[in-house]
C-alpha cells in the first residue's frame, strides 16, 4: 500500500498536472469504488463543471478540492492516477475517467479495485468516516515526543503495531516503520510502554527525517508504485532493512532477519535493535 511519501508524491505531481482544469464529464466503469454518494450517477453529476482548485493530503488520503466539493480518494493497494490525452487508449484496469474541457483525461487505474472515493460538500470532508479518527501528521507540530510518550504509556502493544496505527500517527506503513525502528535502534517487538523518553525522542526525529528523505526521493517503488507522471520513486535504494532479509546490516554486518509482527512481515537487525 502506498505510504505517506508515495501519496505526497502523487499529490505534488497531480497538483502540477491537473490544478485549474475543468471537468466536462466523468466515466465510472466500476461503481463500487464510489462510496459517497452511494449513487454513481449522482457522483458523476456532482463532478460535471467543477474546477480542480487544489490537492491536499491527509495521512494516506488525497483530498481533491473542487469548486463546490472535496473528493476524498484512497489509493489502497495499487491505485494510480495518470493524465493522458483523450485520444490515447484506455487501460483495462482504468475504472474512473475524469474528462477535462481541454481534451485531456485523468484516469484512476486500480488492478485490485480496492481504492475508494468519497464526495463531500467543501468544508464537510471531515465527515468522511475514514478521516474522523486519524492521528497527527508526522510533519506537524502536534507530533512531539511528549505526545508519543503519552500514547505509548497506555498500551501493551508492540511498538511496530503502535506505529502502524493511523489513530496514533498517520502516514507510516510497513516499509517506513521498519526503517524508522532500525534508525532508532529499537526492536520492533519491544513493548511500546517500555520505551524511555530519550528513545521516543530519537524515534520521533527519525520518523520526520525518514519520511522527509523519502518524499524528496519520490517515495519507494516496491512492486508496482509509480507517480502520476509515470515515474518511479528511488527511496528503495536507501532502505536499510526492509526487503533485505539475509543481507548484511549496514551498521554491524549481521544478517538482517525477518519476523511477523501484528500480521506484517518485519525486517530488523538482531544486534543493532536488541
Amino acid at each position: 500500500m502506498p505510504e505517506l511519501p508515495e501519496v505526497e508524491t502523487v499529490r505534488r505531481t497531480l497538483e502540477i498536472l491537473v490544478e485549474g482544469k475543468q471537468i466536462e464529464d466523468v466515466i465510472v466503469t466500476y461503481g463500487k469504488l464510489v462510496k459517497e454518494p452511494d449513487d454513481v450517477k449522482l457522483f458523476q453529476e456532482m463532478l460535471k463543471g467543477e474546477v480542480i482548485e487544489g490537492i491536499r493530503r491527509r495521512g494516506k488520503f488525497l483530498l481533491i478540492d473542487l469548486t463546490h466539493y472535496t473528493l476524498v480518494s484512497h489509493l489502497r493497494m495499487e491505485g494510480k492516477y495518470r493524465l493522458q490525452d483523450a485520444s490515447e487508449p484506455v487501460d483495462k484496469h482504468t475504472h474512473v475517467r475524469f474528462q477535462f474541457t481541454d481534451g485531456t483525461e485523468l484516469h484512476y487505474n486500480d488492478v485490485r479495485k480496492f481504492g475508494t472515493m468519497h464526495m463531500y460538500k467543501k468544508g464537510e470532508e471531515h465527515l468522511c468516516p475514514s478521516l474522523a479518527d486519524l492521528g497527527p501528521e508526522p510533519f506537524s507540530d502536534e507530533l512531539t515526543a511528549v505526545y508519543l510518550m503519552e500514547k505509548l504509556k497506555k498500551t501493551q502493544r508492540k511498538i511496530k503495531a503502535v506505529l502502524l496505527d493511523q489513530r496514533i500517527l498517520v502516514g507510516l506503513g510497513n516499509i517506513y516503520v521498519d526503517e524508522v525502528l532500525f534508525r532508532s535502534r529499537i526492536h520492533p517487538e519491544r513493548e511500546a510502554s517500555s520505551l524511555q523518553l530519550s528513545e521516543i525522542e530519537a524515534m520521533q526525529k527519525e520518523i520526520v527525517a525518514t519520511l522527509a528523505e523519502a518524499v524528496e526521493k519520490g517515495g519507494s517503488t516496491i512492486r508496482t508504485y509509480i507517480n502520476s507522471q509515470g515515474k518511479i520513486g528511488t527511496f528503495q535504494k536507501s532502505l536499510y532493512v526492509y526487503g533485505r532479509k539475509g543481507e548484511s546490516c549496514p551498521s554491524c554486518g549481521t544478517p538482517i532477519e525477518k519476523t511477523v509482527v501484528g500480521g506484517r512481515g518485519t525486517h530488523y537487525c538482531p544486534i543493532c535493535q536488541n
